[in-house]
């Protein structure tokens, strides 16, 4: 899949002086299998990047295309397939169901288009040693903790992009790094690329590409 970002500009952010480099106002390719940084301060938006590439907000000017079709001319049943098989997101604000458990959030996620079973689930808490969690409320879990179950939520769905905005925010750099090595690896198997978002740490990791805001 190719996504290409065409002198997109979110209208919330056309008063704001973006550089020559942003990917805003720009010509921008997101090709199958890439790993790529998104760097950028706060209030660039790291986070309207991610919402309107995968079509949750359209308040823009210029053309978002998938495979040269024009995102714009998709269905709500397109959006859903899209987003079921294609791509899968860590948003900045994880969107777990709060009242449900761990296990429940997983299985449910899981249950849409199934990639793993159970045990294989229990097995990735375990490598990110949240593993006692999976019968408690997300609600009552650290943002550390919510972070990882989201990431591994992400994970649980056939991708061909993984797009994780700010998802170690909360995370020290152990469970960071255990967490980007979970990523890659997941993402090296489906031969997937992902965009990660970040206000400038690069997580000692060598990207295909750099993207700025």
């Amino acid at each position: 899949m190719k996504i290409v970002l065409d002198n997109i500009m979110p209208v919330p952010l056309a008063s704001i002086k973006h550089s020559s480099e942003s990917i805003w106002g720009n010509y921008v390719e997101l090709n199958h299998g890439e790993k790529i940084l998104l760097n950028a301060s706060s209030g660039k938006g790291k986070s309207t990047f991610t919402l309107t590439t995968i079509g949750l907000r359209s308040d823009y000017t210029g053309t978002v295309t998938y495979n040269n079709t024009d995102v714009k001319t998709f269905k709500p049943t397109d959006w859903a397939l899209i987003r079921q098989e294609k791509i899968s997101v860590v948003f900045q604000d994880l969107q777990l169901f709060p009242k449900l458990t761990v296990g429940e959030n997983l299985l449910l996620k899981n249950s849409l288009n199934p990639v793993y079973t159970e045990l294989e689930i229990r097995k990735m808490l375990q490598q990110l040693e949240i593993e006692d969690k999976w019968e408690q409320q997300c609600s009552l879990l650290s943002m550390g903790q919510q972070q990882r179950v989201a990431i591994i939520r992400a994970m649980c769905q056939p991708f061909e992009l993984l797009i994780l905005d700010e998802p170690f925010s909360h995370l020290d750099e152990e469970n960071t790094q255990k967490c980007f090595t979970m990523i890659n690896e997941r993402c090296t198997e489906e031969g997937a690329g992902f965009v990660l978002t970040t206000l400038g740490d690069d997580h000692k990791f060598k990207y295909d590409k750099e993207l700025k805001l």
